[in-house]
């Protein structure tokens, strides 16, 4: 069975990230599929609740980290959420040429993995 992934992402920066993620999630042999994403902006001011929800919902959040996650406020926001609830998370490198940066609420213990096929297949798998 495939784990249901939540993930979290700079919108304004790594939505390309994003979107490559979500097609590795289609393929035939992928261990995952992705159950709901970040979000642009707060449309409704219940946001965070809907979040918590959605993440308490997932098996996985998996935090795509690039130039900006460090100041990609709901980002922090959702790992935060991730941590409360007990939603296990991974903080993965979104580019190979770019130094990625934490979210501010992730913990300094926290790793920043290389997003590789074989990484994904491993934790998730």
């Amino acid at each position: 069975m495939k784990k249901k992934v939540f993930i979290s992402f700079d919108y304004d920066h790594d939505l390309s990230q994003k979107n490559l993620l979500v097609g590795q999630s289609k393929l035939d042999d992928s261990p995952f599929e992705v159950s709901d994403v970040s979000i642009k902006q707060e449309i409704e001011s219940d946001w965070e609740s809907k979040a918590k929800q959605k993440i308490r919902n997932a098996d996985v959040v998996l935090v795509l980290c690039g130039y900006f996650t460090d100041i990609a406020t709901g980002v922090s926001k959702e790992v935060k959420i991730a941590q409360e609830v007990g939603t296990k998370y991974y903080l993965l490198k979104a580019y190979d040429n770019k130094k990625p940066y934490k979210p501010k609420a992730s913990y300094s213990s926290d790793v920043i993995h290389d997003w590789t096929w074989n990484y994904l297949k491993r934790i998730l798998g």
